[in-house]
């Protein structure tokens, strides 16, 4: 109730044309304002990356749920976004890496921005 709550404050407040809010695994809502977000027509695995340069965020929808990722570098992001097969690249240095235990791009507490 109170993220529904907090979704139409920012609705409300926000100038309509920058408004997008999307749900983010295991963070809640995020305001994309300050993100760069492109639509991926060319992966069948990855359907938007957004970027935040000043904090090195990166939010990635897959199957329809977005999910961050703290400190990624511009040349990871760029290479991301560049990669001839943006799908295996993700899984290669973001997912596997993590799984390894060593999470270059992991979320901790503390370490992912507010934006609220």
């Amino acid at each position: 109730m109170t993220r529904i709550a907090f979704i139409l404050v920012l609705l409300f407040t926000a100038p309509w044309e920058a408004a997008e809010i999307v749900e983010v695994k295991d963070r809640g809502p995020v305001d994309l304002a300050r993100f760069t977000c492109r639509d991926i027509t060319r992966s069948s695995i990855i359907s938007r990356v957004c970027y935040d340069s000043e904090t090195r965020r990166m939010l990635l929808q897959r199957h329809a749920v977005y999910q961050q990722y703290c400190d990624v570098p511009k040349a990871a992001y760029d290479a991301l976004l560049n990669a001839p097969s943006m799908g295996q690249y993700f899984h290669a240095t973001v997912e596997t890496a993590g799984r390894e235990g060593n999470r270059p791009y992991d979320c901790r507490p503390g370490k992912a921005p507010s934006y609220q």
